[in-house]
Order: structure tokens, then C-alpha cells, then sequence
């Protein structure tokens, strides 16, 4: 028959109640402190011999010594004394005890047992020790009573008295856990086939502990057997009804990344090690699961991919770690709030001091919701746990580790983000450096069709560093061969001139293969090689190809002479890349710059791409693309603008 929890806690107080706490006797205290009192009374002798007269009379009884030489010998002997009786330090849980409080003194390895009242504590030392002083010097000397107050102050006995009976904590817990395992959890025993309650009988207090007993016997063993395995089939069905939401809402709404095996396998590889660690941290009581840094999920699916997977699968991985963790409700009220912070304090992530700004903002952020719950739920402030906040800082730091992790990850799954963006947009970079060198018109052009790019990919939404980068790298295969392009011919030198009509073309055309294979030589991203093989789709060299059809209308023609390999653009970013660079190189052989001439070029070279089905695998409306001609208008029609005649001076003073 179980007890009670309210007999347990009487039974357990009743114990500590009566409990005898450690104390330590420490030796050495005493001989330290009364050198340290003959030093200082030594040095003040020409001092207090010049204030006060009575300390060279002679000692009655002794008249080769004065009183000053006596009091010495004997202030040693009362701190002596007081020491040998014990000055006792109680810890703040023990001040209000009585008088009578028995405590157990080890001394010399052996332990006795003495009331609290037998030992000096400060004021009873320095009492005791200040009245005997004041007496021997009355009994000496003719002092008035002021001037031997006076004196003992300037002492300053109270430096001399320590502790020597130090309360032993760690001792003293183990002993209190020792007494508290032994109280019994049971007062009784029901035997077998013994009459607990009949039909209709009321129940008393007694026979209610017993059917409580009952209760709480019959839940301890459904643990145990063949009903073991129904619990964890209950774990089993539980995680994967949740892995299964995770897989429809990739299947749904994320179909590309549903499609590629290294993001599937990535995203689970996160929730699974989040959700493993929870599992850790529940049933460990040393590692706490808000050391956890949960908010490393999001920010990292975040960078990789998009905030609304992100939050998903945090969302679903907070949920499920709540199932291994103590007291969930506060778990989950305060970790799913982290998650959206970590997203908006790292919405973009291009310098380091950006991660650490973060781990501010989420450390702030559990401090304040972890304050306000506890408030809440207790209503009152000494009822907040300290410790928590240590853990929330360890929890901040450990946030760093994402920029570490970040590059990792884009080395093992080949994903991308936007610090290895700015990395590779920088001119500084070699293969960039060489396109500058020995293909500048191409290198300014690149430069020209990034910002187009950019500025459109702002408007409709999208990655615009992604496409920027894109555009710096598109056109580096014509580092092959850089005099064959008109931006990078100089003196009317046009080696085309020579050559037929389906050789140049394939030069032209070729420069997308060497851009591929010149990426793929430097290690560049493949979300870099995509810009490179999609920036012309599978359309026609058309200068070569008209110029062909205009020599020789009745010939038959091979259109894959005149035609780029594709692929066509299939994402945002591609497409538009593609439309800015057709229309930045369409823009340099306008004759006039004038507005209606810039708006018939944006609107017919992007509406032969939609009509040659260049955009087709490409995610974007008509409206985008309306949005995206306004922007290039609009750029163009800033970089071409007139700009004023300065005159020349007819005059000189």
C-alpha cells in the first residue's frame, strides 16, 4: 500500500527536521589569526603608547612587564580559548535555528554531536572577547570605563575572529539523500486474494489509498511484457504520421525538391538529428533541451531553400521532440516562436556579422519568452529559474556553428547560398579577373546585364544575387575565343569576314560549350552552369542565319547550324537573364536612344522569345514579364539618356 503524497512529504520533513547537519573543525584557523593580532599590536606599540598612559604602568604582580605586554599575552590566550570552543558559520537555512539545535562536529577525522549553543558564533566571540579585555585592564589599571572602551574599538578585534567550524554542504546532502531513500514508500501490504472493497460499500480513507495503491501498481506494469511493444508501436505510428505530413507537403507544394534525393535525404537527415538529440536530452539530466540550437534548422533550410519549408519543417520537428522532453507545453510555446525569429534575423545571409546580430536576437528572444511563461504559470518573479538563462546563452552560441555548417552542406549536397554568391560575384574572383583582361567589351556586358537582371528579379520576385552571379559568369566561354565577338573587336577587325556563314555561327554558338566546360573546370556551382547553357535557349544565331537565308534563299538549310543546344531557362532567374541579355547586346546598334525606340526594341526581342517558346519551361506569368520590360525600359532609357554639351571657353584671361 503506497503512502500518500501528503504523507510522504510530512514523513520526509519530520526527518529533515530532526536531521544533525556537518560541520568541519578546522585546526590551523586559530594560529593564523592570533599571529596576524600579535603582529598588528606589536606594530601599533609607540601609537597606542602615546595615547594612552595606562598601557606602560606596570603589571601588578609582575612589575618587570607593563599592562601594554600583558594585554598581549593575554588577548593570545582568550582567542586561544575562544577558538578551542569553536566559532561557527551557519549557512542562511540554519539562522533562525534554536539554541538546542544538535549538530554533528568532525573534528580530527572523528565525529561528535553538540548543541548549536555550545559554539561562538561572531557577536558572542567578540562579546566575550571585549569583556574580558575590559575587565583585565579594570583590575590593572585606574582607566575610566570611556577610555577602555575607546581602546579595545581602535583594536579592531573583530579582524582576529574566523570561522573555524565550517558547514560541510556536500556532506551534509549526501547524508539527507541517504535518510530521504530509506523512508519507505509503502506502509502496508494487500495479499492475495485479500477483500479490498465489497459492492456498495462506501469508501473510506484507508480503502481509497488501497485502491490508489491499485491504480498506481497496475500502470507500473503495463510497461512491462508483451504491452512494451504496444507503446513503441504508439512511438512508431506517432513519428510517422508525422514524417508522412512532411512528405505530402513536399510532394505538394515543393515538387522540386520532392524530386531531387539529396534535398529529401538532407531535409530528413535535420529533423531526424534535431529530434534524436531531443530524445537525448529528455532522458539525460545533465544536457538540457534548450542547449539544443533548434533555430539551426531553420536558419539553414532557409538559406538553402525558402522560408515557408523552413518553418514547416520546424514547426513539424519542434512538434515531434516535444514528444521525448519534459514539460512539452512550455517547450513548444517557446521554441516555435525562435524558429520565425531566427528567419527574420537571417532573412539573408551574406556576412558573418549577420549570424552573430541573429544569435543575439534569439538569444533576447528565449530570455524574454521564457521570462514572461515562467511569470505566467507562477506569478512570481523568485520563482525563475537562472539557470536558464546560462542555457539560453550556450544555446546563442552554439547558433555560430551554422556558418561552418553552411559550407559543408553546399560541399556534400551541392546546394548553394548566398554567401558563396557574394564570394563568386566579387570581380576579384580569377575567372573574372581574366575575363576583364582579355575580354573587357564581354566583361562590361556581363557587368550591364546583371544589372538589368537584378533589378528586374526585385520586382517579380526571386533570388537576385542568384541572378546577378549568373549573369557575371554567362558569357565566359567566349574567353575561347574573345576576338570573335563585336564587343571585343577593336580597329574594324572582324575575322568573321572570311569565313562562311555556318563556321561562325558555330563559333558563335560554341561559346556556350566552352563556358560549360570552363564552370565545371573551376568548380563552379551548377546553379552557375545552368545560366551558362540557358542564356540562349535553343534560339538561332540570327545574324549569321539571315545573312545565310538572304545569300542563298533557294538553299536548303540546316537549321542545327544556326541553333544553340539549349536547354531553354526553366526557373525565374533564367529567364530573365535571358531576355536582359538579348536586350542589353540588342541595345549597343540602336542608332537612336530616343524612348520609342527603346520600348519597339525591349517589346519585339522579348516577344520573339516568347513567341520562338524560348520561356515555356519557365515559371513565370505574362504579368512578370510585363513588369520585367518596364524595368528594362526604364534602365535603359537611364544608362542611353542625353546628357548636356559643356562649352568650350572663347576666351582666356
Amino acid at each position: 500500500i503506497y503512502k500518500t503524497q501528503g504523507e510522504l512529504k510530512t514523513e520526509r520533513e519530520n526527518t529533515l527536521s530532526s536531521f544533525n547537519p556537518y560541520f568541519n573543525f578546522q585546526n590551523d584557523v586559530d594560529q593564523e589569526y592570533i599571529a596576524l593580532f600579535e603582529k598588528d599590536y606589536n606594530a601599533s606599540r609607540v601609537r597606542l603608547y602615546s595615547k594612552y598612559s595606562f598601557l606602560s604602568a606596570p603589571l601588578p604582580g609582575n612589575p618587570e612587564y607593563d599592562i601594554f605586554s600583558g594585554l598581549r599575552s593575554h588577548t593570545k590566550k582568550l582567542l586561544a580559548d575562544i577558538y578551542n570552543k569553536g566559532i561557527i558559520s551557519l549557512p542562511e537555512e540554519y539562522q533562525d535555528k534554536p539554541a538546542t539545535l544538535v549538530l554533528t562536529v568532525v573534528k580530527d577525522n572523528f565525529a561528535e554531536r553538540n548543541e548549536l549553543g555550545q559554539y561562538h558564533n561572531y557577536p558572542s566571540a567578540y562579546q566575550y572577547l571585549a569583556k574580558a579585555l575590559s575587565a583585565y585592564i579594570s583590575n590593572r589599571s585606574e582607566a575610566s570605563r570611556a577610555t577602555i572602551d575607546q581602546f579595545i574599538n581602535e583594536l579592531q578585534l573583530n579582524k582576529y575572529l574566523e570561522a573555524n567550524l565550517v558547514y560541510d554542504e556536500e556532506r551534509s546532502i549526501q547524508e539527507k539523500e541517504k535518510i530521504l531513500a530509506d523512508i519507505s514508500l509503502t506502509g502496508g501490504i494487500v495479499l492475495s486474494g485479500q477483500r479490498i472493497i465489497d459492492t456498495g460499500e462506501l469508501i473510506s480513507e484507508e480503502s481509497g489509498k488501497i485502491l490508489d495503491s491499485l491504480k498506481t501498481e497496475y500502470e507500473g506494469r503495463l510497461g512491462k511484457g508483451t504491452n512494451h511493444y504496444f507503446v513503441l508501436l504508439g512511438q512508431i505510428l506517432m513519428v510517422s504520421f508525422f514524417f508522412v505530413i512532411i512528405y505530402f507537403f513536399l510532394y505538394f507544394f515543393r515538387n522540386d525538391e520532392f524530386n531531387n534525393l539529396k534535398s529529401v535525404f538532407f531535409l530528413l537527415m535535420m529533423v531526424v538529428t534535431m529530434v534524436v538529440l531531443a530524445q537525448v536530452a529528455g532522458k539525460s539530466e545533465v544536457f538540457s533541451p534548450y542547449i539544443i540550437p533548434f533555430a539551426i534548422l531553420p536558419i539553414i533550410v532557409r538559406v538553402f531553400f525558402d522560408s515557408r519549408l523552413a518553418f514547416f519543417l520546424h514547426v513539424a520537428t519542434i512538434l515531434l521532440s516535444a514528444f521525448f522532453v519534459s514539460n512539452s507545453f512550455e517547450f513548444v510555446i517557446i521554441q516555435v516562436p525562435i524558429g520565425l525569429v531566427a528567419m527574420y534575423s537571417l532573412y539573408r545571409m551574406v556576412r558573418r556579422s549577420q549570424l552573430v546580430r541573429a544569435a543575439v536576437f534569439i538569444i533576447v528572444s528565449y530570455s524574454l519568452l521564457y521570462t514572461g511563461l515562467a511569470l505566467w504559470q507562477e506569478g512570481d518573479i523568485s520563482k525563475i529559474d537562472y539557470n536558464m538563462f546560462f542555457k539560453i546563452v550556450i544555446n546563442g552560441g552554439l547558433l555560430l556553428l551554422v556558418y561552418p555548417m553552411i559550407y559543408i552542406f553546399e560541399k556534400l549536397f551541392g546546394f548553394l547560398s548566398d554567401v558563396t554568391l557574394v564570394e563568386l560575384s566579387d570581380t576579384n574572383h580569377p575567372v573574372l579577373r581574366r575575363l576583364a583582361e582579355k575580354a573587357p567589351g564581354t566583361f562590361q556586358h556581363s557587368i550591364q546585364v546583371g544589372n538589368l537582371a537584378q533589378e528586374a528579379v526585385y520586382t517579380i520576385g526571386g533570388n537576385p544575387l542568384l541572378v546577378r552571379t549568373g549573369a557575371m559568369y554567362h558569357d565566359i566561354g567566349k574567353l575561347s575565343a574573345p576576338i570573335f565577338f563585336t564587343e571585343n573587336q577593336a580597329n574594324g577587325i572582324n575575322p568573321h569576314a572570311d569565313l562562311p556563314y555556318e563556321e561562325s555561327a558555330q563559333i558563335i554558338i560554341s561559346h556556350v560549350e566552352s563556358g560549360v566546360k570552363l564552370a565545371q573546370k573551376e568548380k563552379l556551382p551548377r546553379q552557375i552552369i545552368d545560366f551558362i547553357e540557358t542564356h540562349h535557349g535553343t534560339m538561332k544565331a540570327k545574324y549569321f542565319y539571315n545573312s545565310y537565308l538572304n545569300e542563298s534563299p533557294d538553299a536548303e538549310v540546316d537549321v542545327t547550324l544556326f541553333s544553340y543546344p539549349g536547354p531553354t531557362p526553366f526557373s525565374k532567374e533564367t529567364a530573365v537573364l535571358m531576355m536582359a541579355d538579348s536586350v542589353e547586346a540588342a541595345s549597343r546598334s540602336l542608332k537612336s536612344y530616343s524612348d520609342n525606340e527603346i520600348d519597339r526594341l525591349v517589346e519585339s526581342i522579348i516577344d520573339a522569345q516568347i513567341a520562338d517558346n524560348q520561356l515555356i519551361e519557365a515559371p513565370i506569368t505574362f504579368k512578370e514579364i510585363t513588369l520585367v520590360k518596364d524595368v528594362f525600359k526604364q534602365k535603359l532609357k537611364n544608362i542611353y539618356h542625353a546628357r548636356i554639351e559643356y562649352p568650350e571657353l572663347k576666351n582666356k584671361k
